[in-house]
């Protein structure tokens, strides 16, 4: 098992401390990831079982992202995921078993956010949740200024992390959002899926990673359950693109 080892943290003091939940039954690494990430910067709670993690993530304190284990007793990572989604969009990071591909398919379509298959290094780990932060900065706070974009019945306002079709609002997770937000900045122009990749996931488009396609599927049925035209175009072997008059 590899050893998490606290790191002094870069994190402005005067900020208040993002929260993260682990819920994950292996005790020692719940341990050793709580050191590992308050060493960070970070306030970590955790819950080793599904049923209690559960209960936790829907409770009166706020997450700022949950590291979600797949395998765990009572409820598995995936019904956790499944039931959270039902009234809360928490970036959700799922910890899979290495290779197994259904496992990392089946979270994303249920709307995790990213995958990290076990044994991970410490140092991966942390990449991927101060990516998923840099997600969460497209905020109110981090970028009011930014004015809303509206691309003929889609509108995305990036202060009130609010998305509407024809005037319904739709829930997005924080990749989904900002893989949306980033097609409506090049409406019209090809976004390739290494360009979403570093900017939105935070890490290199790796070959097989399904991730990118998963999110945006995702996005698409969303979208398709208000307004059944197809505003997303695929552009085959390159990346994706949002349509304008079509």
């Amino acid at each position: 098992m590899n050893h998490y080892v606290a790191e002094h943290s870069t994190m402005d003091a005067s900020l208040p401390l993002q929260s993260v939940l682990i819920i994950d039954d292996d005790t020692e690494l719940t341990d050793m990831l709580s050191t590992y990430l308050e060493g960070a910067g970070y306030k970590v709670n955790t819950c080793n079982d599904g049923h209690s993690g559960l209960s936790e993530a829907v409770s009166g304190e706020k997450y700022d992202l949950i590291l979600l284990d797949v395998m765990m007793p009572k409820l598995d990572g995936f019904e956790v995921l499944k039931r959270l989604r039902v009234s809360q969009t928490t970036p959700v990071l799922m910890l899979t078993a290495r290779g197994d591909d259904y496992d990392r398919i089946l979270g994303l379509e249920l709307g995790a956010d990213d995958y990290l298959p076990k044994p991970f290094n410490h140092r991966e780990l942390l990449a991927r949740v101060k990516a998923i932060f840099r997600r969460q900065a497209i905020s109110a706070n981090s970028i009011s200024g930014e004015q809303d974009l509206l691309v003929e019945e889609v509108l995305l306002s990036p202060s009130r992390q609010f998305v509407s079709v024809k005037g319904e609002e739709i829930a997005l997770t924080s990749s989904e959002f900002s893989i949306l937000r980033l097609l409506m900045l090049n409406v019209g122009q090809r976004v390739t899926k290494e360009e979403i990749s570093q900017k939105v996931l935070g890490k290199p488009l790796q070959a097989f990673d399904r991730s990118i396609d998963m999110h945006v599927s995702n996005l698409r049925k969303k979208m398709a359950a208000v307004s059944p035209s197809e505003k997303i175009k695929t552009i085959r072997g390159v990346g994706y693109m949002l349509q304008s008059g079509s």
